[in-house]
């Protein structure tokens, strides 16, 4: 394993056989309080596709077989770090603006908190919003695949990598923020 980490750190790509013989990123897991509610805002607001799973669970996708457990928790639905958030996609800028146009419309309807300004942040335009769970939301510009294209890239990337608002992505180069 030192070999690989020296490897890495040179920028060299290298393939390590792993511990564990996996084949499937399936799904992530979130809380909610009331599953009937969450529903209701996965399948109305966010139009994701949803199937109860149990009285204390359901499970949830949109555009791809990776799914999300949403799981009731009375006891207290922790807030969500805003790192951990989850990625909406869409094709372009107009549509996050679309979006975040919506999503400030509706807030109070669907219980939704902290809406950022859309902007240009990690190598897509994008914006944040907590909602009444306390799970945060992500809607951003990505092409179809969302980041697979980071893989088909190739290798790992230097220096800020995806943080560069000026880095080439998915064959685009986006234009750095414009100043007044």
């Amino acid at each position: 394993m030192a070999k690989a980490a020296t490897a890495r750190a040179l920028g060299e790509t290298v393939k390590v056989e792993p511990a564990l013989k996996l084949k499937f990123l399936s799904h992530g897991t979130l809380e909610s309080a009331d599953l009937d509610r969450s529903r209701q805002f996965y399948e109305e607001f966010l139009g994701i596709e949803v199937v109860r799973t149990s009285p204390v669970s359901l499970m949830m996708r949109l555009g791809g077989d990776n799914t999300i457990a949403v799981v009731r928790n009375l006891k207290k639905v922790h807030e969500m770090p805003m790192l951990n958030h989850n990625g909406l996609d869409v094709d372009t800028q107009e549509e996050v603006d679309t979006a975040f146009a919506i999503v400030t419309e509706q807030a109070e309807k669907w219980g939704i908190t902290d809406i950022s300004t859309p902007g240009l942040q990690h190598g897509t335009y994008s914006f944040f919003f907590k909602d009444m769970d306390k799970n945060w939301w992500e809607i951003l510009t990505n092409p179809k695949g969302g980041y697979a294209w980071m893989f088909e890239k190739g290798g790992d990337f230097q220096g800020k990598g995806h943080q560069d608002k000026t880095m080439e992505r998915h064959g685009v180069t986006t234009p750095p923020p414009k100043t007044s």
